[in-house]
């Protein structure tokens, strides 16, 4: 039965009737009976009645409320002998005056009280019960569609988790681009449970499980919809923190029920989104780990490759964290592969933006390779809503088509946020100028440094200017000369400022500059090996605090050590610095030049920044690789 308000009223309509009726019966009874006292409105005394008794003037007597008010018809002899219905007050209970009344022969009646009273308030205390008992129903039933509502507390061992019997997801592998890599080896997974025969013959088996790791945005979400849109099985889907709740138990439980349903509907494939939430390392951190997760660990481990086995279910999990994971999970038999997507590259970047650009207009002169090329590092989640930016800034400004001016602004919008009033021409400005010129010239004169893409006053985020470096292509490993490069480049600002307004008025701009040099400088010298303490590992790459394991550090190094690490860090930047302060002195017209321009214009582009130096000094010729924000 569907419940709702007029079902509801259909329930209550006939208590509330019925119980009006017996209210009414019980009010009418009532009332008779107080009317036939109430008619009797002349009084007599007890006494009175005595003497009217004794004098035999007393035919008839009914007694009520139980015996202490009597109605007494009489001969009143004041009133030529009529005879008259008089109420009387008894004093109680009078066994003698019965008594009297029966020597006298005179006729008497008792009427005892009605009990429906009793009756009613009987029902009127059901009623309410009743009432709140369908009301209470009404609810619970309402509110059983909603998930984790009051309707499903008996459900919490359920599993949450989305079944499809045919997943529709609407994305299929010709949607998923610039991770070819990823997407032969899950294609691999859906031919396997399409045509399993083909590898059963030559004796390989279905993989139990496939791990999606990578950073958040490369698209693993995206391949699981893809997966479940290819293979044409029933397809589970439930997120990591799901399995997990307050109640002791009910994690585990919820872990039985989802494999108990995915054994009903093998082969299938069910897919754990941030299996790191319920799939961390068990014991670690102080005073151990939470019980009840680790309880949840340990029912999906004994479920994924435990006694029984399940025979046709794929699990595919995705995590942005795999070091935190615990091994028995990531182990052979339970996570047979363990798939890197990883940022795209640059023929990467170009397939995703043919994708996400399917739906958008674009201007002809619009190139997708360029955006590709200028968008290094970008994941597929920030290609898709760099178009998407773009796209909104040419419907604000009522533009048939997306252009490159559109592009630009998505991609510094999207890169460092959104754009800022600019300043009034003043001495901020000017020295806010000077900085930025400041980084763009070491950039341009030092060989090995990334080229100048663009350098702007429009203040974005909490920058009040930015000097953008980009790169024309990409390279994974960076030599020690393209990292002083970037630490003369990012000393840039603060030397520009040191020279042309003295070293007293030296402002705060270049705090993130000095993070970036004094972090670079120290990975130089205890990680790569590239300063005079040899080719030494001193430290292991920074990682973040997991539950308390690595709260008390151990020093790997003496503090002899340490001293002359910090005089080396100390002697880097200071080398640096010096060179810097000097190409900033040898190029101060050149940058007086750029400093009125970019006043003037607010933002200057790499070709024409190059251009203008190349007027006073010889640009070097550069290799370009990975790209920069300063």
């Amino acid at each position: 039965m569907k419940w709702n308000w007029r079902t509801l009223a259909l329930w209550t309509l006939p208590i509330l009737v019925i119980g009006f009726f017996v209210w009414q019966g019980g009010i009418g009874a009532n009332l008779q009976t107080n009317s036939t006292i109430n008619a009797a409105s002349t009084r007599m005394t007890y006494g009175r009645f005595l003497e009217y008794l004794d004098a035999g003037r007393v035919t008839a007597v009914d007694f009520y409320e139980g015996g202490r008010t009597a109605i007494v018809e009489a001969v009143d002899p004041d009133l030529d002998n009529r005879l008259q219905r008089l109420r009387v007050d008894l004093p109680g209970t009078s066994p003698d005056l019965i008594t009297r009344l029966r020597d006298s022969d005179i006729n008497f009646d008792v009427h005892p009280p009605r009990n429906d009273g009793a009756i009613w308030g009987l029902l009127s205390n059901l009623i309410f019960p009743i009432l709140l008992i369908v009301g209470l129903f009404f609810l619970f039933r309402r509110s059983g569609n909603v998930p984790g509502g009051p309707g499903q507390a008996m459900q919490f061992g359920k599993s949450k988790a989305r079944f499809q019997m045919d997943a529709k997801t609407g994305v299929l592998f010709d949607d998923v681009a610039g991770i070819e890599e990823a997407k032969e080896e899950l294609q691999e997974v859906v031919t396997f449970l399409k045509n399993s025969e083909r590898f059963t013959a030559v004796g390989a088996r279905i993989p139990k499980g496939v791990l999606l790791v990578g950073p958040p945005g490369t698209g693993k979400t995206l391949l699981a919809k893809a997966i479940a849109g290819e293979a044409g099985v029933p397809f589970f889907s439930i997120s990591g923190s799901e399995f997990v709740e307050m109640f002791v138990g009910v994690g585990a439980s919820r872990v039985r029920d989802l494999f108990k349903k995915a054994k009903e509907n093998a082969p299938c494939i069910v897919f754990i989104d941030e299996i790191d939430a319920v799939g961390r390392q068990r014991g670690a951190g102080i005073g151990g780990g939470n019980d009840e997760r680790e309880q949840t660990l340990n029912q999906l481990l004994t479920e994924m490759d435990g006694f029984e086995g399940n025979t046709g279910i794929i699990i595919i999990a995705a995590t942005n964290r795999p070091d935190v994971l615990d091994a028995a999970l990531t182990r052979p038999g339970r996570f047979d592969r363990q798939i890197i997507v990883d940022a795209p590259d640059i023929k990467g970047r170009l397939e995703i933006l043919k994708v996400h650009a399917r739906n958008k207009k674009l201007a002809e002169d619009v190139s997708l390779d360029v955006i590709a090329r200028r968008t290094p590092g970008f994941a597929g989640a920030d290609l898709a809503n760099l178009l998407n930016e773009a796209a909104i800034l040419t419907a604000r400004r009522r533009k048939d088509a997306i252009t490159l001016t559109e592009i630009d602004d998505a991609v510094d919008r999207v890169v460092a946020g959104m754009e800022g009033t600019p300043l009034v021409d003043g001495k901020s400005k000017r020295l806010i100028a000077y900085h930025e010129v400041g980084h763009a010239i070491v950039g341009t004169l030092v060989k090995d440094h990334d080229p100048v893409q663009k350098v702007t006053l429009i203040p974005r985020g909490q920058a009040q200017g930015l000097t953008w470096f980009a790169p024309d292509e990409e390279q994974g490993l960076t030599s020690r000369a393209q990292i002083l490069a970037r630490i003369k480049g990012a000393l840039g600002g603060r030397a520009a400022e040191d020279v042309i307004f003295g070293h007293d008025e030296v402002t705060t701009g270049a705090g993130n500059d000095l993070q970036q040099v004094t972090g670079m400088a120290r990975q130089m010298v205890t990680r790569f090996g590239m300063s005079d303490l040899g080719p030494l590992s001193l430290e292991g790459q920074s990682q973040e605090v997991f539950l308390g394991r690595d709260l008390m550090t151990r020093s790997e190094y003496s503090e002899r050590i340490a001293i002359r690490i910090d005089a080396q860090v100390h002697d880097i930047v200071d080398h640096c610095y010096q060179e810097t302060l000097q190409l900033i002195r040898d190029n101060r017209i050149v940058i007086d030049r750029l400093v009125d321009l970019l006043i003037e214009k607010e933002t200057i582009d790499g070709d024409e920044f190059r251009q203008i130096v190349a007027e006073y000094c010889q640009v070097p010729e550069k290799e370009r690789f990975v790209p920069q924000l300063i």
